[in-house]
């Protein structure tokens, strides 16, 4: 007794037999036994609805394969199908002429159908529409893809030595691997195949139409001769009964051919381009609202014409102007796109070289970039003042006035491949700041702990990590009433990207902006620099020390007390960080002044004098400082603290002594980026400094 398991086995492997090896064989059988063995009415009309099933089937796929290798098998179909509907043709004839003088259902309700209801029982109507149609199939459709697949056939392989060697020459140059090479010879290889076999398969179609009108008229002639002879109608009555049953049958095996002559004509006019056939004819017919206009005007002028059906062609003008407005909208907002993103990812030029590789296919990194979903560009696009270009050139004004050079222009670009509403914020190409906004709503920041709820989506603000909510903008001033920080979706994006800024300032400041920077103090402050460079200092140098500054957020717009300072000191110092402690003590003032509360105050962190020796003991070895216990418990003292200062919005700003001081901020930049460690000599002596807490070395 067979377990359940080896029957489904069982069941397995004669599916796979029969989808994978004789679906062929079974379908050619069945072929030949409708010629031979009598069909009932019933069968019939199943393997008639087969019939036009299967080429609607088909119609569709050749609507919908994007190259004509996709459908690689079509001439095999074609050849299957031709066969199939001859077979009908020999069962519908043997039944008509068997059982017609029974009736017009004697030969199933489909030729019934398309030989009463279609022609309305008028035989002499049946006649002229099947010619027509045999006309339309023959002589237009068919004709037309057999040159064409003749022609084809011929192009493709003539072209093969050509493709063959163009093949061979770029695997010599090495632009494709073998493993490519022998796909490309296989897609050849195939494509000539296909339109070889096209080339005949198109013969199939024309003798299926000339085989149509000669059954037809045995069909026809046949049935009086039966009916006269064998069953005693009279003439009209034979002619009535046998003349629709053979239109019938010849419209139901007729139309589905129609369908294949048309797959067959859309596989051979298309033009493949990796895109199928409804993407092509949207594409190239709605490409220019132009032309849409110029034809609802001639449809106007015909309307006004008396006599003719004015409603109808003013109905059809009133929707050609619909679309040309539509189209027109969105070639707007096309152009637009493609405006701001003409440097995406590469850049390619328009000219006659654009195809040539060059050094100019090669694309660096720009220094700041932001990057826009698809939805987000029509914030780049309005034409006011609320406009992202505006608020980040507003944005780049102010960080050159604040900090003392000019940041390099920022590239802003569309990345289709970001998540709807994102945007990435990226220097030098590497990420550093990413969110999700909504160009039509605010965002409400909750920076004083108000337990108010505003709406059902709730965030965590991208910038500083506040709760937020998105609010529409009937809220917005309800917000503000409630002490929420409001803004829009551009102030987000642009206020992300001015603390990243503020966070990178050394990242932005390179070699290149040294030298403008030189450039423009050269007209400003000639002898200084004349000085300085290269009589005492390098450029590199300089370049080192003005990091320095930059790294611990010390804006370099007093460049008249650094060149002096570095002019007094480079004489005895060499070593730049030595250089950038001492151009900091001349700095003290400038340095102090960034800092000062509302109340004239410096509000401090300190450290207490014996944690301070024992850091000055151990620093030496920076390896030994790190792994030591010491470390561990100062990271945690100063995450304390400083958490409390974040929660009193108190500036973070460590006051150490100035030994220790350069390494302490190297050292807790990396864990602690917004703090800002200041040394004793630093504050100029005018300054009130207020204690907050002092970190010591006892838990």
């Amino acid at each position: 007794m067979l377990s359940i398991f080896n029957i489904l086995l069982i069941f397995k492997f004669l599916r796979k037999i029969f989808w994978k090896e004789w679906i062929g064989p079974i379908f050619i059988l069945i072929i030949l036994f409708m010629m031979i063995l009598p069909l009932s009415s019933f069968m019939l009309d199943i393997f008639f609805t087969f019939n036009i099933t299967m080429s609607i089937i088909v119609l569709l796929i050749s609507f919908f394969i994007k190259n004509t290798l996709e459908f690689s098998i079509f001439p095999t179909i074609l050849l299957f199908l031709t066969l199939f509907r001859l077979s009908l043709n020999i069962a519908s004839t043997r039944i008509i002429l068997l059982k017609g003088h029974i009736g017009t259902f004697s030969a199933g309700h489909v030729i019934k159908s398309f030989g009463s209801f279609l022609i309305g029982d008028n035989f002499l109507i049946g006649i002229i529409i099947f010619i027509i149609l045999i006309i339309i199939n023959f002589i237009v459709i068919t004709k037309g893809s057999s040159r064409i697949a003749e022609v084809s056939a011929r192009f493709i392989l003539d072209s093969m030595p050509g493709k063959q060697m163009a093949i061979d020459s770029d695997l010599n140059s090495g632009l494709i691997n073998i493993k490519q090479a022998k796909i490309r010879r296989l897609k050849i290889e195939e494509e000539a195949n296909f339109y070889g076999a096209m080339d005949g398969s198109s013969k199939f179609i024309r003798g299926d139409a000339i085989s149509s009108i000669l059954i037809m008229i045995v069909n026809i002639c046949g049935g009086l001769v039966v009916g006269l002879i064998e069953h005693n109608m009279t003439l009209y009555e034979a002619s009535r009964i046998y003349t629709t049953l053979t239109i019938g049958d010849g419209l139901v095996a007729q139309i589905p051919a129609l369908v294949i002559s048309i797959s067959c004509g859309v596989i051979l006019t298309r033009v493949s381009n990796n895109k199928n056939i409804n993407e092509q004819i949207i594409n190239q017919i709605f490409f220019n609202s132009e032309i849409f206009i110029l034809s609802s005007l001639i449809l106007i002028i015909f309307g006004l014409i008396p006599g003719m059906p004015n409603l109808i062609f003013l109905l059809f003008a009133f929707l050609l102007i619909i679309i040309a407005y539509f189209l027109y909208y969105f070639q707007y907002e096309k152009y637009n796109f493609l405006k701001i993103n003409k440097n995406k990812f590469i850049n390619l030029n328009n000219n006659k070289e654009s195809n040539i590789l060059s050094w100019k296919n090669v694309t660096f990194e720009d220094i700041i970039k932001i990057e826009l979903d698809f939805f987000l560009y029509p914030m780049i696009n309005n034409d006011n003042r609320n406009n992202l270009f505006f608020h980040i050139s507003k944005l780049r004004l102010d960080f050159a006035k604040k900090i003392g050079f000019l940041p390099e222009k920022i590239n802003i670009v569309c990345n289709n491949h970001l998540l709807p509403y994102h945007y990435r914020i990226l220097i030098h190409g590497i990420e550093l700041g990413s969110g999700k906004i909504f160009p039509n709503k605010f965002i409400a920041i909750n920076k004083c702990n108000i337990n108010e709820i505003l709406s059902d989506h709730k965030i965590i603000d991208p910038i500083f990590g506040y709760p937020a909510f998105w609010i529409t903008p009937q809220l917005k001033y309800y917000a503000k009433q409630k002490k929420y920080h409001v803004m829009n979706s551009q102030s987000i994006i642009v206020e992300h990207l001015n603390n990243i800024m503020y966070s990178n300032l050394k990242d932005l400041f390179g070699r290149l902006e040294v030298q403008k920077l030189l450039k423009y103090i050269s007209i400003k402050m000639p002898k200084l620099t004349e000085e300085l460079i290269p009589n005492i200092i390098n450029i590199t140098c300089l370049h080192k020390i003005l990091k320095n500054l930059l790294f611990e957020n010390i804006p370099i717009r007093d460049m008249r007390t650094i060149l002096e300072s570095l002019i007094e000191h480079s004489l005895i110092h060499k070593n730049s960080d030595k250089l950038t402690s001492l151009v900091r003590l001349s700095l003290n003032k400038f340095i102090t002044q960034n800092f000062i509360s509302h109340n004239k105050k410096i509000y401090v962190i300190n450290l207490d004098p014996n944690l301070e020796n024992s850091i000055l003991n151990i620093m030496k070895d920076k390896k030994k400082f790190i792994q030591s216990d010491l470390n561990s418990f100062f990271l945690k003292k100063i995450n304390l603290v400083l958490k409390k200062q974040h929660s009193m919005n108190l500036p973070l700003i460590l006051l150490v002594r100035h030994k220790i001081r350069m390494f302490l901020s190297y050292f807790l930049k990396k864990y602690f980026p917004r703090l800002i460690v200041l040394s004793d000599l630093e504050i100029s002596n005018e300054k009130k400094i207020f204690i907050i807490n002092t970190i010591k070395l006892q838990n």
